[in-house]
This record gives structure tokens, sequence and C-alpha cells, in this order.
């Protein structure tokens, strides 16, 4: 018996849900994104998104601004640092448990 942790006990727990890890890769490849493109990206309801990524904010790995753009409200999304830290984490530790 080793006693070396297995790689899951790694896994983030906030990430690791789906929809949450879809938006945290999607916001990964880029510095910010607009809520509606990473809606569209990740291809749920505004109301589903709006959800998942105010539990991504409340674990700090997500930063919301809100703002216009004219007279019309946007809001744009982009990774914490600590969300970058977080989804490299749990990246590895999906490649470790992958075997790689």
């Amino acid at each position: 018996m080793t006693d070396q942790q297995h790689a899951r006990f790694q896994l983030d727990e906030v990430i690791h849900a789906p929809v949450r890890f879809s938006i945290v890769a999607a916001l990964a490849k880029v510095d910010e994104a607009e809520f509606a493109a990473v809606r569209d990206a990740v291809q749920v309801s505004d109301s589903v998104l709006s959800k998942q990524v105010t539990l991504l904010e409340q674990a700090g790995y997500v930063v919301v601004k809100k703002g216009y753009v004219g007279k019309r409200p946007r809001t744009w999304l982009r990774l914490s640092p600590a969300g970058v830290d977080a989804f490299q984490a749990h990246l590895a530790a999906l490649r470790a448990i992958a075997g790689q």
C-alpha cells in the first residue's frame, strides 16, 4: 500500500461540476469575456450561467465587472489569479488520474 493520496483528492469540487469546469476552461483562454460570449460558448441559459458564475465568484475564482457599452448594460468575466491557479491544479489532477 502506498502513502500517496490518489489524485482525485486534488480535484477542486467548485470547478469539477461540468458547467463550472466549462466556464473556467472558456475563461482560461482569454483575458476577459462578455457574459453573452461565455453563455454561447458553454451553451447554457443566462440564468444557469449567472448562478454558476456567482458560485465561482464566491470561491474567488472569477471576477465579474459590470458596465455599459453605450446605453446597454454589459457584464464581463475573467479568471482571478486564484482561479487560474485552481484551474491549473485541477487539470493536473485530471491528468494524473488519466495516467499522463
